[in-house]
């Protein structure tokens, strides 16, 4: 009798800037105690390459935790050689992708950078590099515009029939 081993889960959060991945992500792992990391942060202070990113997340798997991500997911490679290292180390990832109008997200930037030029530099150069997931990727879609209440249910009801 082999058991009852259940894979944990990694939960990898993408979407365009200020889409609200970030507050979607830290309120989720806060709500069900769960490990958050923002890649892309950790990759940006401290000058990483991706494949130093998959080494930490290597690092990270062997916890055995659930985990949400958000970060270096933008491309189909991106989220291709996370999932294959997490599925390596017995994980479950899913994809939940944030998507937010195009005017939304360019009112959230002015906000941010208080600045039109800028919030116009960051949405070109961002919003052009984000790749949209593939059928085959299966991910839950929320709305970057929706109550954190309604985007944490919508989350349960789709893994829950994964």
């Amino acid at each position: 009798m082999e058991g009852n081993k259940t894979k944990s889960r990694a939960l990898l959060v993408f979407g365009a800037p200020c889409s609200g991945k970030t507050t979607f992500a830290e309120k989720f792992a806060k709500k069900f105690g769960l490990a958050y990391y923002n890649l892309e942060e950790l990759k940006a202070e401290n000058n990483f390459s991706f494949e130093n990113i998959l080494l930490i997340l290597s690092l990270i798997a062997r916890t055995g935790q659930t985990i949400i991500f958000e970060g270096c997911l933008k491309t189909e490679n991106e989220r291709a050689e996370i999932r294959k290292l997490l599925v390596k180390n017995g994980y479950e990832p899913t994809l939940i992708w944030i998507q937010t109008d195009v005017a939304t997200i360019r009112m959230r930037l002015k906000q941010r950078y208080k600045s039109v030029s800028k919030a116009k530099e960051i949405y070109e150069k961002e919003v052009d590099t984000i790749e949209a997931p593939t059928d085959t990727e299966r991910p839950i879609i929320l709305s970057g515009k929706h109550t954190f209440e309604t985007q944490s249910k919508h989350v349960i009801i789709g893994l829950s029939e994964l």
